[in-house]
């Protein structure tokens, strides 16, 4: 019987904390990591890149509500996660991310694969930690998993020394306290509630913080109380059904109705967004504007809009508000159905054919088509949207399909985005997972060449990639099947046989080198 070491104290932590799952890419810091993780039942999923592996975590947090777990050895291995952990800072996503290190005599020394990551990735984690005895090491582990699922969620990172993984270590019986979370007086509450039903055109702005809480039917039962319209944000995308109530997605890629209802209405009420750039393009335009933002991190309060704060969950803080509600007249409407183009009906056609899946996106055009043809409520829809990391969706649907595998995933991708992570072909097809994967090629970077078009006059530099590859020889060199489509015809039958094939497929959608979004 091998002797209990700090490596297997922490392959147990991660077996009673975490998820069940570990994503993570064995090296020379992490042997006894690693042997312990295995030998705890544990399963443990070998990316072929630790990025992919971090965005599977991120994709399995997002499904779950509860920390995603992530393993690398030190140095590139440590540093193949910074992308990751950004992902989830911005989106507040809940991952542990365990890192080995050199030993601890070794450490400052440059020695073979050390990085100090812990100063590395302090901008882009809620906290980290570097275990400097194995008598840290339980407490440590625990309160990474505390501080990451509390409050506003984010990647925690702990780093670990190889001598403190190998040192004798005990269980001591570490336990924290129950972290409150603020929430608001009676009196603030009625005077928000006044300060809502006194508007005469309210609109409610959702972010990914309601989702983040789960608190979706929460923010169904506000709307209708208060008979009032809602413009979402691309992290709350899928939260809301057709209703009318629901004015789309906002910002700079947003529908003509949430655009207007932005200008137009006379009180915002903004539940956990951060009113990013892409969601406000002009922040003139609230100067003078009334805005309720409700949000768990007092941080974000008057970060980017003027606005009066009501600090909370956001379910128990739309729970609390709904009963004090008087219904408002209709003042705005969703837009009419319009015309589609090719990329929006093909969006829409694979919805049709996988009505309850959960969708994952990477980053560029197919992302915006993506968010603007979804329709009703989602079972998932998974992406970057504070970092915009090209090669996230893959991951984060091997993440997705481990978490749900009851349920479809779909990973809608682009060319450029597809290229930077798609060996991870061959991690869903050795763990034996059914996903569809759509790459929408235009043989370009779409979405810069976009850019370029309209910023810089046409003047077009490095956005036209006419990479030869070959979607489907690529698929089943990976592991997996593919088809080509050039037309909804020819997707409809290629979705037909997706539905019926077991493993990794991919459909190579090629679309118009000119299509906007």
């Amino acid at each position: 019987m091998t002797e209990q070491n700090g490596a297997r104290l922490a392959a147990d932590i991660l077996k009673e904390r975490g998820p069940g799952v570990v994503f993570g890419y064995p090296g020379a810091a992490v042997l006894e990591l690693f042997d312990a993780l295995v030998r705890s039942g544990l399963r443990v999923v070998v990316p072929a890149h630790e990025q992919g592996g971090i965005f599977a975590a991120d994709g399995f947090a997002r499904m779950t509500g509860r920390a995603g777990v992530v393993a690398a050895t030190s140095g590139p291995g440590a540093t193949n996660l910074v992308t990751g952990l950004a992902n989830a800072f911005m989106d507040s996503v809940p991952l542990v991310a365990v890192t080995g290190n050199v030993p601890s005599d070794l450490i400052g020394r440059d020695s073979f694969q050390e990085v100090y990551v812990a100063g590395i990735t302090v901008p882009v984690t809620k906290h980290n930690f570097v275990v400097r005895r194995p008598g840290e090491l339980e407490e440590i582990l625990l309160s990474a998993f505390d501080i990451a699922e509390s409050g506003r969620p984010g990647p925690v990172l702990v780093d670990i020394p190889r001598d403190v993984s190998a040192a004798p270590n005990a269980r001591k019986g570490v336990s924290f306290p129950a972290r409150p979370l603020p929430f608001p007086t009676e009196g603030e509450l009625e005077a928000a509630a006044e300060r809502i039903n006194a508007a005469r055109r309210p609109l409610v702005l959702a972010g990914g913080g309601v989702c983040r809480s789960g608190a979706g039917a929460a923010l169904e039962a506000f709307l209708k109380a208060g008979n009032l319209p809602c413009a979402h944000t691309l992290m709350a995308e899928g939260l809301l059904g057709e209703e009318p109530l629901n004015l789309g997605l906002c910002g700079v890629y947003g529908t003509p109705a949430a655009g207007r209802a932005m200008r137009e209405c006379d009180l915002l009420i903004a539940v956990g967004t951060r009113f990013s750039d892409r969601v406000v393009p002009d922040r003139s335009l609230f100067e003078g504007r009334a805005v309720l933002h409700l949000d768990v991190d007092e941080a974000e309060i008057n970060k980017n809009v003027r606005a009066d704060g009501l600090l909370g969950e956001a379910g128990a803080l739309l729970a609390a508000l709904t009963p004090r509600l008087c219904p408002h007249p209709a003042w705005t409407a969703p837009d009419p159905p319009g015309e589609e183009d090719f990329p929006l009906a093909a969006v829409r056609l694979i919805q049709r054919r996988f009505p309850e899946a959960v969708f994952t996106t990477d980053v560029g055009q197919h992302q915006m088509w993506a968010a603007k043809a979804l329709r009703g409520r989602l079972n998932g829809f998974l992406t970057s949207g504070g970092l915009g990391a090209m090669g996230y969706g893959l991951g984060a649907a091997i993440g997705a399909k481990l978490a749900r595998p009851d349920l479809p995933v779909v990973h809608l991708t682009g060319d450029g985005s597809f290229h930077m992570n798609c060996a991870e072909l061959s991690t869903a097809a050795r763990e034996g997972l059914d996903l569809l994967t759509v790459v929408f090629d235009n043989r370009r970077l779409g979405l810069v060449r976009q850019l370029q078009k309209t910023a810089l006059g046409g003047r077009y530099a490095c956005t036209a990639v006419e990479r030869p590859t070959d979607y489907v020889r690529l698929a089943e060199a990976l592991g997996g099947r593919g088809r080509r489509a050039r037309s909804l015809t020819e997707l409809d039958a290629a979705l037909q046989e997706a539905a019926g094939t077991k493993g990794p497929f991919v459909i190579w959608l090629e679309i118009d080198p000119e299509a906007d979004v």
